[in-house]
């Protein structure tokens, strides 16, 4: 298996970063195999969505909806709300799992790989890409 980590940044503002190019890059020149991409952070995740026609902007409003930056939240270090961040994962898990076929995603047409960050505390983060060949 290949393994890389990589730095992403948030700038500190609630985020959905596309990772697509990136990822098939990563596996560019590969055969078949399965790319694993995961977030070492408890408080992000990895959504495959359309981006750039107001998907990612709606993801991050329902976020807001279903998970209010407010005070009802147990956990409460760092930033005023900051307790949702740590759900967050819940509903967008920490990781994708992409199948490799001759080196090239095999994404639908409008599916991108994004990062899905609303931890305004931590402008940068990591993500982990992972080619495990078929």
């Amino acid at each position: 298996m290949r393994s890389e980590l990589r730095a992403v940044r948030t700038g500190g503002v609630p985020s959905i970063v596309d990772l697509t190019d990136e990822c098939a890059e990563f596996v560019r020149g590969e055969g078949d195999g399965l790319l694993q991409v995961f977030v070492p952070h408890a408080t992000a995740g990895i959504a495959i969505i359309e981006t750039g026609a107001g998907s990612d902007d709606d993801l991050l409003a329902q976020l807001d909806v279903l998970l209010p930056r407010d005070d009802r939240w147990r956990h409460r270090h760092g930033a005023a709300g900051h307790g949702r961040d740590h759900v967050l994962p819940a509903f967008v898990p920490p990781h994708a799992s992409v199948p490799v076929l001759e080196g090239r995603l095999t994404l639908g047409t409008w599916q991108r790989i994004c990062f899905v960050d609303t931890n305004i505390d931590n402008p940068s983060r990591h993500v982990r890409f992972s080619f495990l060949a078929g």
